[in-house]
């Protein structure tokens, strides 16, 4: 990294004050931008060509990750502002800080973009409210080479800082749209896709339905489960079996089972 400028310690300014505006999702949806708060997510959001629009880095709290964020913007031409350790926890998302805090262009989610494999293992999660499950429904797609993601009618903006952050930067190596569930139904239909709906009242375990064929695993948020959209008689329902008071698991860890199934039946003989 060449020797950079004083480092900015005012919370008043503009730059740094238009960075702390994208902690809200209305100021995000205006804008087009958000924030990649790591050095991990922020390479993994470069692997895959997010455009930064400048980053802001505290050089007392850099680790590695974050260094070799930083070489990599500066030899993209991209900006990096030196701020105060007190400016960057400002700009920052979590609680913990790598020293680096990017503002990146948030990608395209149209359905229309995404492109399917010959056998396609696609997760739709419908109405997930919470980022950090999200993310962690990214991650876990990540782990088993998902064809992609559809988050169907969303409670929150799918590029929420804390959904990237949960993800540990997997949310930009997954394909992901943003559909109103009929339209994911349909879209889903239209590509031979089957859809797996997981219900609490499916007549059937996930154990005994194949799953190593074009799918998707459908879920529904903890609260409401999934909308009549996913009762329609081309949709299979499964369940997952609870032996204990609970009816149902948290939304990612859901995910992570079946998602995993899928993986297994798909990769036998495989440990």
């Amino acid at each position: 990294m060449t020797a950079p400028p004083p480092a900015i310690s005012s919370l008043a300014n503009p730059r740094v004050k238009a960075a702390v505006r994208l902690r809200d999702r209305r100021e995000r949806e205006a804008t087009g931008l958000t924030l990649i708060d790591g050095g991990r997510e922020l390479l993994r959001a470069l692997s895959r060509s997010v455009v930064v629009d400048h980053a802001f880095i505290s050089r007392q709290l850099v680790g590695p990750d974050a260094i070799a964020a930083a070489d990599a913007l500066e030899r993209g031409g991209v900006q990096l502002i030196d701020v105060s350790p007190a400016v960057l926890a400002k700009v920052a998302f979590g609680d913990r800080s790598d020293g680096i805090v990017a503002v990146v262009r948030q990608p395209s989610v149209a359905l229309a973009g995404i492109t399917l494999d010959e056998n396609p293992l696609v997760l739709v999660a419908e109405a997930v409210e919470k980022p950090g499950n999200l993310g962690a429904i990214m991650r876990t797609a990540d782990a088993v080479g998902a064809s992609a993601v559809v988050a169907a009618d969303p409670r929150s903006d799918v590029f929420n800082p804390n959904a990237i952050r949960a993800s540990v930067g997997t949310i930009f190596n997954v394909p992901l749209a943003v559909a109103p569930a009929a339209e994911a139904l349909e879209w889903l239909v239209a590509h031979a896709v089957t859809p797996i709906a997981a219900r609490v009242d499916g007549p059937q375990p996930y154990t005994s339905v194949a799953l190593d064929g074009p799918i998707a695993i459908v879920l529904g948020s903890e609260a409401g489960g999934l909308t009549a959209t996913w009762t329609d008689p081309r949709v299979t329902a499964v369940r997952i079996p609870m032996l204990g008071l609970a009816d149902s698991l948290n939304v990612s860890v859901a995910a992570a089972i079946l998602l995993f199934e899928a993986r297994r039946q798909r990769s036998p003989g495989a440990e």
